[in-house]
């Protein structure tokens, strides 16, 4: 059983790229989770503020790239006063094994969190082998 853990305020970390972004925004990594089952592994990320017409989920040369867009027009003339992160897009990108079936991944996004499912390939998936 897992040990409880005191709540605490995580910062938002910014993503560093090699290359220039030709948007004009600061990009942030936004917190991840990933589960595994016996069929699938799933991707759970956070991305407060983003709508899900917004986000965009490409797959390139085994590579997942995820991004979220900010409308900043929701937040002209806003003066916080508390502010735990700064307002930005959001960007990851995972580079996937064989052990995935690229058409079987699917996304779904609710309340600022977009959870992935990236479905196994069925060569990957344990299998029980019986005894004669």
């Amino acid at each position: 059983m897992a040990k409880p853990r005191e709540i605490e305020v995580r910062q938002k970390k910014e993503l560093e790229t090699k290359g220039e972004k030709t948007v004009p925004a600061r990009y942030f990594i936004p917190s991840t989770d990933i589960f595994e089952t016996g069929d699938a592994l799933t991707v759970v990320m956070e991305v407060p503020g983003v709508e899900k017409k917004d986000v965009d989920v490409r797959l390139e040369d085994n590579v997942l790239r995820v991004e979220g867009r900010i409308d900043f027009s929701k937040y002209d003339g806003l003066d916080p006063v508390y502010s735990e992160y700064n307002v930005g897009h959001y960007a990851r990108v995972f580079t996937l094994s064989d052990k995935i079936d690229r058409d079987g991944i699917s996304a779904e996004m609710a309340d600022g969190v977009l959870t992935l499912t990236l479905r196994k390939a069925k060569e990957a998936i344990p299998r029980r082998i019986s005894i004669s």
